[in-house]
């Protein structure tokens, strides 16, 4: 029965115009471009975990999981009620959901478990989709990912400790790692002292005898994810600056001396733990060679820098669907956003930015894939994994911005994940190298190993013939690399330093063209060459040039 007494909804209290939640999608069905790539990347056999993790990361539940622990942020207690060092990290239960979910579809282990073509490409997409939802856990997951490809030069530190960093049973108790049931590796290399200069360690390892164990003493300005098992750093021994596994308990069963002094407070990536740590005579062993720690630890940096290409590939790619979501709901002046000439050249310029950000993504994870059997693919691997990571990692904040500008309002409050999607997309410059750090590596490879850039060339001649505008800048970037960067090189580097980001801004314009002509549709391939490497390019997105097919590029966004 009805009440008599019925208060009508004054206009105020109504949600007119307002956009429905965007759940329930699938993210890996929902990215052609991605379906596509898992294909050519001989990853077909990776589809059904693909699309089962796609739909689980596009629920309301998962995206919950997101939310709550961005919102319930690490705890850290460095001692127990009677006074000692108790040093543990305390998580909200969401951010377990979700390392869980990470853990159990092997994202920090696919490559190694499975030795066939496109392991490395279906562990990308697995990430890649995976940082749509909440990319602040991947941090640890990146980290044991990539520890792994320093520890395979110590076979008995392999045998030891891969069993349960391969496992795909996530077990977050704070107990010796014997007792686990699973495991997870960090890393902590800088110093307050040096930041990217790592030889200004001043962390002292002392050897224990004749063997390989070694006691360190110093700190750690960052060292991300505490909450891990065991951690790859520097520290300065006898011979020079090397690299140690370091545990959080000791072989004997005992805490090791891991003190985390604080967890840093964090713009964006907050659900994750950053700390500033210390050691006072830990236990660690020594990994690769003595006095060669860079060079031991660089093939984790190389695979955590790849990572920081797919998350802000990723971080594009949700950017992307929340704004078409949003003008495909939303009306202004009499029609939907998504109808507005304006927004429609915005969103077109958007999808173009991200479909060539992806591309580029998957193509250094294939890379990665064929390193091992084919030297020309390891050289590529070497400089583009620079080239792609300075790149993407700059584009994305631009993108994000301009995404979330697209909610208008309702993008700038936290009931939105665009705040979130934006405070996360400048961590990846950052994190394992800054722009310039990065720009000098592309200097570096270029100059002491012939064969990458032969790559590149390589590369960029497979797409020749497609298009006159990729063309005419394909043979500049060939003219500098061959002829102005050769000679700068005789004369000394320097004069060269100061142009590295123009260069290396050059030759990924250059790979992504390449891509896009070969794997995007002619509309969109057309679109990016006119307005990314002709005369006719704006400042901003939304500024695509009367000649770009606006409709068919939006088109396939919206049949996606």
């Amino acid at each position: 029965m009805k009440s008599s007494l019925q208060v009508a909804q004054s206009p105020a209290q109504q949600s007119l115009n307002q956009v429905p939640p965007l759940s329930d999608y699938n993210l890996f069905l929902g990215d052609k471009t991605l379906v596509e790539a898992v294909s050519r990347g001989g990853a077909d056999w990776a589809a059904p975990q693909l699309k089962e993790l796609g739909r689980l990361l596009g629920t309301e539940e998962a995206q919950r999981w997101g939310f709550e622990a961005n919102e319930n942020t690490p705890v850290l207690h460095t001692h127990d009620p009677y006074g000692n060092r108790r040093d543990e990290v305390v998580f909200h239960p969401s951010w377990h959901n979700l390392m869980r979910t990470s853990v159990e579809h092997k994202l920090h282990s696919l490559p190694w478990l499975e030795k066939r073509k496109g392991a490395q490409v279906a562990r990308a997409v697995l990430m890649m989709m995976t940082a749509q939802n909440e990319a602040g856990h991947t941090c640890p997951i990146s980290m044991t990912f990539s520890g792994l490809a320093a520890l395979q030069v110590e076979p008995e530190l392999m045998r030891e400790w891969s069993p349960k960093v391969l496992s795909s049973a996530y077990d977050p108790r704070f107990l010796p790692a014997q007792e686990k049931s699973g495991v997870l590796l960090g890393m902590g290399m800088t110093e307050k002292q040096g930041g990217s200069d790592v030889r200004a360690n001043t962390t002292r390892a002392e050897r224990i005898g004749s063997s390989r164990e070694y006691l360190i003493t110093g700190h750690k300005w960052f060292c991300s994810a505490p909450m891990c098992d065991a951690f790859l750093i520097l520290a300065q021994s006898e011979k020079g600056l090397s690299c140690f596994l370091l545990p959080r308990w000791t072989p004997a069963g005992e805490k090791n001396s891991f003190l985390i002094q604080r967890l840093k407070d964090k713009m964006g990536n907050r659900s994750n733990a950053s700390s500033e740590v210390e050691f006072a005579d830990a236990w660690a062993c020594l990994v690769g060679e003595e006095g060669r720690g860079v060079a031991t630890i660089i093939e984790m940096v190389n695979h955590t820098r790849l990572d920081c290409a797919i998350a802000s590939a990723a971080l594009m790619r949700q950017a992307l669907v929340q704004a078409v979501h949003h003008c495909s709901h939303r009306q202004a002046f009499g029609k939907l956003l998504i109808d507005q000439p304006l927004m429609r050249n915005v969103l077109a310029d958007l999808a173009i930015e991200s479909q060539a950000a992806t591309l580029l993504a998957v193509r250094l994870a294939a890379a990665f894939d064929a390193r091992e059997s084919d030297e020309s693919e390891r050289a590529f691997a070497r400089v583009a994994t620079a080239i792609s990571k300075f790149w993407l990692c700059k584009r994305s904040p631009v993108h994000v911005g301009e995404a979330l500008e697209c909610l208008g309002g309702n993008g700038y409050v936290e009931e939105s994940l665009m705040p979130r999607l934006y405070r996360e997309a400048p961590l990846y410059s950052i994190w394992e190298g800054s722009g310039n750090v990065i720009c000098l590596d592309v200097l570096r490879a270029l100059s002491r190993e012939p064969a990458a850039l032969d790559s590149l060339i390589d590369e960029f001649r497979s797409a020749r013939g497609k298009d006159q505008r990729l063309d005419a800048w394909l043979s500049r970037v060939e003219t500098d690399l061959t002829g102005s960067l050769k000679q700068s090189l005789k004369n000394g580097r320097g004069d060269l330093e100061s142009h590295a980001r123009r260069l290396t801004e050059s030759l990924a314009l250059a790979l992504q063209g390449a891509l896009m002509v070969q794997h995007a549709s002619a509309e969109a391939a057309g679109a990016f060459l006119a307005s990314r490497l002709s005369g006719d390019r704006g400042q901003t997105f939304g500024t695509l040039p009367p000649s770009a097919d606006v409709s068919s590029v939006l088109e396939a966004v919206l049949q996606n």
